[in-house]
């Protein structure tokens, strides 16, 4: 089987805080590797982009491409997320605050990495989740879910019972953006924004840059943007 790799987008000699940013995308016959240049995993080349101008210089943001595609049972995408964040911590330590940022099946991968005695922060992106996702212990993390209510392939409804269980043991918010679809071609710049604003504030403590973020962090359940 491949191995995951690691995408250094912009990480400084020593940063106070770390993001992994994690991609979707569906499985396809033989399990194939992940290629830089599929749609899933080029779309979040811009949201990694700008969390690293965001949080410049103090957070370092590297990218997850995982061992195969979509979701394989015998190695999956939570499986890869916790080597990467396992490689971060041997890199720079074990007390380095970690985000992790995630789209579609990156944004479950995200959700139930989430437990991994590094991360501090998750942002699920139309996360393709099951509605049982949430039953997990996420104490000691804030936790964010954007999801646009148009998505007609990851269902909102399962984002928002995985937001509600999630709030039974870390502030979790969910936010729904009007009109947005999957791929996060319509309002990306909400989706990125919101995932930059939400980290830096976790992460660094920064104040934050938006209103939807601003409530968030003052522990509102639901957002509409």
């Amino acid at each position: 089987m491949p191995s995951p790799r690691l995408i250094d987008v912009a990480v400084p000699t020593r940063p106070e805080a770390l993001v992994v940013v994690l991609h979707g995308g569906a499985s396809r016959p033989g399990s194939p590797m992940v290629s830089p240049t599929q749609l899933s995993v080029a779309r979040m080349v811009p949201i990694a982009h700008r969390l690293a101008r965001v949080g410049r210089p103090r957070i370092g943001v590297v990218r997850l491409l995982n061992s195969v595609r979509g979701w394989d049972s015998r190695r999956t995408p939570v499986d890869d997320a916790h080597w990467a964040l396992d490689q971060l911590a041997e890199r720079y330590g074990p007390h380095v605050p970690i985000g992790l940022v995630g789209h579609s099946l990156g944004g479950r991968a995200a959700l139930l990495a989430c437990e991994h005695p590094g991360v501090r922060s998750v942002v699920a992106l139309n996360p393709w989740v099951y509605g049982t996702d949430g039953a997990l212990d996420a104490s000691g993390r804030h936790l964010l879910i954007v999801h646009g209510d148009a998505d007609r392939i990851a269902d909102p409804s399962r984002s928002v019972a995985v937001a509600a269980d999630l709030r039974n043991t870390a502030p979790t918010t969910y936010v729904s953006v009007r009109g947005a679809k999957h791929a996060m071609l319509r309002r990306h710049d909400v989706f990125s924004g919101l995932a930059a604003d939400f980290t830096a504030a976790v992460l660094l403590g920064r104040e934050p840059s938006t209103s939807a973020i601003a409530q968030a962090m003052d522990g509102c359940a639901r957002i509409d943007v």
